[in-house]
């Protein structure tokens, strides 16, 4: 188990890298980063056993080497309002630095402890030429800190999830301050999904420091366990493969866990994943959002504001590119998932896209749009067909998909008046939230976007 210190403090910068872009505190809750630094155990796939497309995958120890990272933990200054559970994110680090959910109005809203963790070396160390990783960011605050190889990332993960969890070591420096932890939930999104997929195939059968998982854009393939010195660069020349070769879906999650695992997917990964797709069962569910994207206008919108007060360097071509977050679901599985656990509600079961068992292909209607799947007011009351199709064939146009805007006179015939349509728009954000796909909260925030929207 590794040791914690902190919080920390100081530095170049003064505060945390990629913190909260909200003033948490006016949600009642309190900040704060902590090392932690120990030793962490590699695995490998257990000799003569299959890592195959059916997810029963055996693991086994192999090596153990020192290392030592952080944890950024926000959680409520009132004990009275922690609602016993804590999502421990596995940060993302493809872009060449780390990027996590902690502007979740869902978790500063509903009493959810969450916990930022630093698991892979990209995260401290960065990507040429550029090295925009905690060490390059902030020397003073960072530079002690080391994870010598991707290989201890998942029990890295792990202690990290130990640390927070309800059999913690109250004796010590405790992160989550004294609050009386219930369930712990792992969640990872794109790549770090993908580790967590091998996390749930490999590892949980034998560790038990997590009590559900939720993976959102999720591609459908687990990571290696064993990579050695290289990096997770996207990049990277050695990638021949298109990208919708190179990120579909090969195996299945494995389905004889306790833990519940929850996958939150946008139309490009059930795209992916259409060879890999699973029914819900006890323990499983599976979401899939017709017309979202991997990533969003607003999203990249979101990640500049953060880049600009980071004084990061952030992929700036965003024009064209989909424009229907899918941050609003991820929200809504936090909210499902905590109820499944603490309460032992089942999440709703959603429909999944229509696809031509042919082709392979999505079935779209007259205008372009995706058929089946959960419906966004911004599909079931659109302004302009939104998809995963891609601009150009390069990853990152690959990511983002496409917004293709109705002309004035396609929404004057197929609404009549701005009132015409947010009359439909609204209508459709409450069903969303009766089918359990959307918080209340957000009938208003999207709202106020679709008015915003509507062409002059």
């Amino acid at each position: 188990m590794g040791i914690i210190s902190g919080p920390v403090d100081g530095g170049k910068h003064g505060w945390p890298f990629a913190k909260s872009m909200l003033e948490v505190q006016s949600f009642g809750y309190q900040e704060a980063e902590y090392f932690i630094e120990g030793e962490a155990q590699s695995y490998r796939q257990v000799e003569g056993s299959e890592w195959g497309r059916d997810g029963f995958w055996q693991a086994e120890p192999h090596k153990r080497a020192p290392y030592k990272t952080r944890l950024l933990v926000y959680r409520p200054a009132d004990p009275k309002k922690f609602n016993g559970t804590v999502i421990v994110t596995w940060n993302n680090v493809t872009a060449g630095y780390e990027l996590f959910g902690a502007d979740s109005l869902e978790v500063l809203e509903g009493g959810y402890g969450l916990i930022c963790a630093s698991v892979q070396r990209v995260g401290i160390e960065g990507l040429p030429p550029i090295n925009q990783g905690l060490a390059g960011w902030d020397p003073e605050r960072y530079s002690s800190l080391s994870i010598p190889s991707d290989d201890y990332s998942y029990d890295i993960f792990s202690q990290i999830g130990a640390a927070v969890g309800p059999d913690r070591d109250l004796s010590t420096l405790d992160p989550m301050a004294g609050l009386p932890v219930k369930n712990v939930i792992a969640q990872g999104a794109s790549q770090s999904a993908g580790r967590l997929g091998t996390f749930v195939n490999a590892i949980a059968p034998f560790d038990r420091s997590f009590d559900g998982f939720i993976l959102s854009i999720y591609f459908g393939r687990g990571t290696p366990l064993e990579v050695g010195d290289e990096l997770v660069n996207i990049n990277n020349a050695q990638y021949s493969e298109s990208p919708a070769d190179r990120l579909r879906g090969a195996n299945l999650i494995r389905d004889d866990l306790d833990q519940p695992v929850f996958i939150v997917n946008s139309e490009l990964e059930a795209i992916a994943c259409y060879g890999v797709r699973q029914p819900d069962t006890s323990k499983l569910r599976w979401w899939e959002s017709a017309g979202t994207c991997h990533v969003s206008q607003q999203s990249r919108a979101a990640r500049k504001l953060m880049a600009d007060r980071d004084e990061l360097v952030t992929p700036s071509d965003d024009q064209g590119i989909n424009a229907i977050p899918i941050g609003p679901l991820y929200d809504s599985a936090f909210y499902q998932m905590h109820r499944w656990l603490s309460e032992g509600i089942d999440p709703p079961i959603q429909p999944r896209i229509e696809f031509d068992d042919a082709s392979g292909s999505i079935v779209r209607d007259d205008d372009g749009i995706a058929k089946g799947g959960i419906r966004l007011p911004q599909v079931e009351a659109p302004l302009a067909v939104n998809s995963a199709i891609p601009l150009k064939p390069d990853i990152f146009a690959y990511l983002g998909g496409s917004c293709h805007p109705f002309s004035s006179d396609q929404v004057s015939v197929r609404y009549g008046d701005r009132g015409g349509f947010l009359d439909e728009f609204e209508s459709a954000a409450k069903s969303a939230v009766e089918e359990g796909v959307l918080r209340p909260r957000e009938i208003i925030r999207l709202t106020k976007e679709a008015t915003e929207s509507w062409p002059a």
